[in-house]
């Protein structure tokens, strides 16, 4: 059994959403069942077999979401003390070497990464190049395009 990392707010998320598939989704798709089974003959009854192929999406996701926060490492990193070094949950703010432009990522779980939001999943390449440095090393990210060098300017327990 592999544990899953994942800051508190990802598995707040991954609880809520465990919470909506089944108190609002899933009655709400057997309620649809009954009502296309109304309808009549289930062969050539397309209302029907779209409800069903929800409801089997729905418990999918019911039993991957379980099974996840049933294997979760939950990490609160304000809890760890600040020594500068790059861990899962921190937020790292970069400069890119050739540029000066700077970015700033928070490292999480894979179901909580969002490019868009700044959060950058734990297995991703520029994760794996910044885990163990600290602040004021110079990380070697592996892009399609090529290397690029980032700076750690700074190590934050957001």
């Amino acid at each position: 059994m592999k544990r899953v990392p994942m800051t508190v707010a990802g598995e707040r998320m991954l609880r809520e959403e465990l919470s909506d598939l089944k108190s609002v989704q899933r009655p709400a798709v057997i309620a649809a069942i009954a009502e296309a089974r109304e309808h009549g003959d289930l062969k050539e009854n397309a209302e029907y077999h779209a409800a069903r192929e929800q409801q089997g999406f729905i418990e999918g996701r019911i039993r991957e979401l379980e099974y996840k926060l049933s294997q979760a490492q939950v990490i609160d990193v304000t809890e760890i003390p600040h020594s500068g070094k790059v861990i899962f949950g921190t937020t790292v703010e970069l400069i890119n070497i050739d540029t000066d432009e700077e970015v700033r990522y928070q490292i999480v779980g894979d179901d909580e990464a969002d490019i868009k939001k700044g959060k950058i999943s734990v297995n991703s390449p520029i994760a794996r190049a910044l885990i163990g440095k600290e602040e004021g090393d110079i990380a070697a990210v592996q892009t399609p395009s090529g290397v690029t060098e980032y700076e750690i300017a700074e190590v934050a327990h957001i």
